[in-house]
């Protein structure tokens, strides 16, 4: 008797401890519906739109191949696609238990399949197709699941062997001994490495409820609009220290060895990895571990598959092990803990200032990010301090004009952006804030005068979004400055972090509230001074040049379900500067892209790029993959990027170096200027803007 209620306590204990993840899911989920309610600027309505879509959206980040759910597990699960707006309204998990079910079981179903898949030798010599049908539906049942699994690892071994022959002998294709003594490797690594991805989800830090309960929250934040987000505690952390935050890490970084397995490349000072003191640079990553899990082999693992792995959310501490150079085995416990970044990362990371010497002195800085002073040292830290220190040292040189690079700046802190833009205008007006109020809220630049006021230059491109465009917008805005380049990406939206907690007030809250769950609300529309927004359109540039990222654009208007732009009244205290040279200024950019060697290239890429885009099934035969290859790579010799042009100025690094790495990374630097088409012409621009 003792024994069956000891087994009743533990199966009851199990049930409880799976079912406290869903009881928070479908908490959490209510909550978001209800924060979205209260706080959203342009809230949709929980319905059976938004619950087809929640539905859409979470099949895809589940399944993103179709290869674990069979049409009738999709059948299934349909009869709550309408549906999940009651759900999540009256906080019931009866379609998560089932999908979890569901998902369990087609995982541990393919990992045996996997097994059965790789006993097997591919016979490449067939004429075999993975087609586009196959690609965009699910299989029908069990057996067109082995079969499309098959598939896909048959393609992925076919690329192993034309990669082979590319390094070996790229104008022939591989003897059918060598294939065959290349295949049954390539097929275990391509086995195990789909094994790793099953794994990672079954053996994760706090189960596959939690996981799928995430996605779920994550999938119906989503669906409002592109930005709004639900977070865990760590997803929060990531985000924060994208913007400046110091991370939560395990203190080590891996490289490939001469095989392409993960091995320890360095260990952080002050981490938990390097204060063990039995870690060392080379020692091979065997496998990964997390509290009360299996184990997760990596020990042919890439480098991106054990950082993917150690990236899971929830998992705070993890027991790696690890092969040392003597053949010896051992584990350690790595804790995550925040450490302060080290010079060289903190260097990489912030403004760096330049000056141009040609025919005249123009200075040069590039904005990475819109890193914020989470420090709280009134602004020390923050980027637009950064900006303005290079800029008094580049006036000591008696520059005659100045770049601003935004070029694949994603944005970051709004008042970081509000203050660059008051070093180059005077006090007034930059931008206008709509949120749920009746009245947009004015944006000020406070400060009286300027740090700069002469001719100035701003770089974008389509990765150049919400801070940058911000920015970009008030110095088109004011006729302070052209701006270069392609369509900004098209972000003119503010969101705020939040713990899942429908009683906060906007407007007393610290932003230092600790929670389990974290929502990013867009909660604010961003308009420009004269009433227009670069919402889903971007900042068209004064001077328009092609860029690479044209090629595969992924900008707001883009995304599923982005906010559409608006218009309100503008600011009536804007006053802009005269006008600049704009036709001038267009006329030598033109010239320059004429005469460019680059700018055609970038033209005919795109050109070539987008007609590639088409989707089309794929051979698995090597005879006709391989010719495809060469076809494709003759198309891609035929396009290539051709050698730099003389530079027209020399590239002159400000400030003095205090280590070996300044100089290192000064060299990239100059050597990337030198060479870069944009700078060029952004530097013959401002030859019209006359001071």
């Amino acid at each position: 008797m003792r024994l069956l209620a000891t087994l009743i306590l533990v199966a009851f204990s199990c049930n409880i401890l799976k079912a406290q993840p869903l009881q928070k899911t479908v908490t959490d989920a209510y909550l978001v519906s209800r924060m979205v309610e209260k706080f959203h600027i342009q809230p949709r309505p929980l319905d059976d739109e938004r619950s087809d879509a929640i539905f859409r959206d979470l099949m895809q980040s589940l399944d993103e191949q179709r290869i674990f759910f069979t049409q009738d597990d999709v059948k299934k699960l349909s009869a709550y696609r309408l549906q999940l707006d009651d759900e999540i309204k009256n906080k019931r998990s009866n379609f998560l238990h089932l999908l979890i079910t569901t998902y369990k079981q087609r995982l541990l179903q393919a990992d045996t399949m996997l097994d059965n898949i790789c006993k097997k030798p591919f016979n490449f010599s067939l004429k075999e197709k993975y087609t586009v049908a196959e690609d965009t539906t699910c299989p029908a049942d069990v057996p067109a699941m082995h079969a499309k699994m098959q598939k896909l690892l048959k393609l992925t071994v076919l690329a192993g062997l034309l990669e082979y022959a590319e390094l070996t002998d790229p104008a022939k294709l591989p003897s059918k001994k060598t294939i065959d003594s290349l295949e049954p490797a390539l097929r275990k690594k391509a086995g195990t490495t789909i094994k790793r991805s099953v794994k990672r989800v079954l053996q994760s830090p706090q189960g596959v409820e939690f996981i799928i309960g995430n996605l779920y929250c994550q999938a119906l934040a989503a669906t409002y609009d592109p930005h709004t987000a639900y977070f865990s505690a760590d997803a929060k952390e990531n985000f924060e220290s994208q913007l400046g935050k110091k991370p939560l890490e395990f203190g080590v970084t891996f490289s490939e060895d001469e095989d392409g397995h993960a091995q320890i490349d360095y260990l952080k000072p002050g981490s938990s990895a390097y204060q063990s003191g039995r870690l060392n640079k080379g020692d091979k990553i065997q496998s990964i571990q997390w509290e009360q899990k299996e184990p997760i082999d990596v020990a042919d693992a890439g480098v991106e598959e054990v950082e993917q792995a150690l990236a899971a959310t929830g998992g705070s501490t993890v027991n790696i092990t690890v092969k040392k150079a003597d053949g010896t085995v051992r584990q350690v416990a790595l804790h995550k803990e925040r450490l302060d970044k080290e010079e060289e990362e903190e260097e990489e990371e912030k403004v760096k200032s330049f000056m141009l010497q040609g025919d005249r002195k123009i200075g040069f800085i590039s904005l990475p990010a819109f890193y914020s002073d989470w420090e709280g040292t009134l602004g020390i830290n923050g980027c637009a301090n950064d900006v303005a220190r290079e800029i008094i040292k580049l006036k000591k040189e008696n520059i005659e004009g100045l770049i601003i690079d935004l070029r694949y700046n994603g944005g970051g802190s709004l008042q970081e952006a509000i203050e660059l833009s008051g070093i180059f205008i005077d006090a007034g007006p930059v931008a206008q804030l709509k949120t749920k109020a009746p009245k947009a809220h004015t944006l000020k630049d406070g400060v009286l005068g300027t740090i700069y006021d002469g001719p100035l230059v701003l770089l974008v491109n389509g990765f150049s979004a919400s801070a940058s465009e911000m920015v970009a917008a008030v110095m088109q805005d004011y006729n302070r400055a052209l701006i270069v380049g392609s369509p900004t990406y098209g972000k003119a939206t503010s969101q705020i972090v939040l713990p899942i907690d429908t009683t906060i007030d906007l407007q007393t809250y610290n932003g230092k509230s600790t929670a389990a769950s974290y929502i990013k609300l867009t909660t604010s529309k961003l308009f420009r001074v004269n009433g227009t927004t670069a919402q889903a359109q971007g900042v068209k540039p004064d001077i328009s040049l092609p860029d690479l990222t044209d090629a595969a654009p992924e900008r707001e208007a883009d995304e599923k379900y982005v906010l559409p732009a608006s218009v309100i009244e503008p600011n009536k205290y804007y006053k802009p500067l005269p006008a600049l040279p704009v036709a001038a200024a267009a006329a030598v950019a033109k010239k320059e892209m004429a005469e460019s060697a680059y700018f055609n290239y970038v033209n005919r890429y795109i050109e070539q790029s987008k007609a590639a885009k088409e989707k089309k099934d794929l051979s698995l035969s090597i005879e006709e993959a391989w010719q495809k290859r060469r076809e494709k790579e003759q198309k891609a010799a035929a396009l290539q990027e051709p050698d730099a042009q003389k530079p027209i100025y020399k590239v002159i690094p400000t400030g003095q170096k205090q280590r070996a790495h300044d100089s290192e990374l000064d060299e990239e630097w100059t050597e990337d200027l030198l060479t870069d088409a944009y700078v060029k012409v952004a530097f013959q621009v401002l030859a019209t803007m006359k001071k």
